[in-house]
């Protein structure tokens, strides 16, 4: 595992640290949600990466408003589509 040393004003530590008592883990957890919402992490890999269980990942996510469907609206219309011809 890497370590890396993140300067950060504070200002933003304030923000930060009601989310986790400990700075470091909030850290990690928002570097894991914003690589998850980017998709360049599978929510299995956030969950592991967070050592926590996929199902308490996607959780996490929505309360944090990152969603896990990451659809565009023609893509949704097809799915839409699909779902009724069935």
């Amino acid at each position: 595992m890497s370590h890396v040393s993140v300067e950060l004003d504070d200002e933003l530590v304030e923000v930060i640290r009601p989310l986790n008592p400990s700075l470091s883990e909030a850290a990690r957890e928002l570097m894991v949600l914003e690589l998850y919402r980017r998709s360049s992490v599978s929510a299995g890999k956030a969950a592991e990466s967070l050592h926590i269980t996929k199902p308490e990942f996607l959780q996490l996510a929505a309360q944090c408003g990152v969603p896990y469907f990451s659809l565009t609206v023609e893509e949704w219309e097809a799915e839409r589509h699909r779902s009724e011809q069935l």
